[in-house]
């Protein structure tokens, strides 16, 4: 048995694996912008060459780790291989899809905080569509999230939005497409590896995005810059973030984890302050923290009550 000193280095240990992916993930989503706000990159070829590209590497990972019986044992079963095909395209491709637009009309910061909301939609969806009991912290959770979500993108002058109302859209559908990520895969990462789950919904999205449009077509004429902004969008979020915060599962309990997940909109929109010349109102940052909170809150009592 581990004595209360090892203990605590293990969970230590997970804690910092789950911040660095947080971090990780919020440097990434300021990098996004540089992409997003480059004109001479496609929507639907940047999401093609990020899953395409995500995929295959996950998936080289995942050989070193899954047994090799076990790599192609998602196709055995035609529920399971539906379910990561919805995955794939509800969960993963409309994600990136929509989370692309939500920065590309609005802003890096606005979208992450949006996007970080898929708890309350998944909170929202069990009690419409699943007649989960509502509970108190989940309608204290909802009227704090709607109050600092209001504050962000009215920066508290309510006679007008300070992103535009298709930037507030694009946002909403990556929180609701980011809660689709999370509820899809469930039952399969409960009996595969979430690393080769992850792998194949990757490649199966990028596939599912050549079909509309083949990353080898109309490739865009970018510079160094541009280049190096889409190859550090993929491996820093689709790479390094996922593997970080699947080696910290090994480590840490899910209430520790979850801490850290407030981490990743400050640090996007620290960088966008510091970097991409984003001036924030103090308003702004008062409703961002306030939804940080309230997901939070949402977060911590679920995973208490498990």
């Amino acid at each position: 048995m581990q004595d209360n000193k090892d203990i605590k280095k293990t969970l230590n240990k997970g804690f910092l694996l789950a911040l660095s992916a947080s971090i990780t993930w919020g440097v990434s989503g300021a990098v996004q912008q540089l992409v997003a706000k480059n004109g001479a990159i496609p929507a639907m070829w940047f999401v093609g060459t990020r899953t395409t590209v995500a995929g295959i590497i996950l998936l080289v990972a995942a050989a070193f780790v899954v047994p090799r019986k076990e790599f192609f044992s998602v196709f055995k079963n035609w529920k399971e291989l539906l379910t990561l095909l919805a995955f794939a395209i509800f969960g993963l491709w409309m994600n990136m899809y929509t989370f692309f637009y939500a920065i590309k009309l609005g802003n890096s910061s606005t979208a992450t905080i949006l996007q970080y909301l898929s708890p309350l939609f998944i909170m929202v969806g069990s009690v419409l569509f699943f007649h989960k009991k509502i509970l108190r912290i989940d309608i204290i959770s909802f009227i704090l999230a709607l109050v600092g979500v209001v504050l962000l993108i009215t920066h508290g002058d309510f006679s007008h939005l300070s992103i535009p109302m298709s930037a507030l859209f694009w946002g909403i559908g990556s929180g609701v497409t980011a809660a689709l990520y999370i509820v899809i895969p469930q039952q399969i990462i409960s009996k595969h590896n979430g690393l080769l789950v992850t792998g194949w919904g990757m490649l199966f999205a990028g596939i599912f995005s050549n079909f509309f449009h083949p990353i080898w077509q109309n490739v865009p004429k970018l510079n160094t810059q541009g280049w190096l902004g889409v190859a550090a969008v993929i491996l820093l979020s689709n790479v390094i973030a996922f593997l970080l915060m699947v080696f910290s599962t090994k480590y840490a309990t899910a209430a520790t984890i979850s801490i850290t997940d407030a981490v990743q909109p400050f640090t996007t929109l620290i960088l966008s302050i510091l970097f991409l010349s984003y001036a924030a109102n103090f308003i702004e940052i008062i409703g961002g923290i306030i939804v940080v909170v309230a997901v939070y809150l949402l977060s911590r009592y679920d995973t208490n009550t498990k």
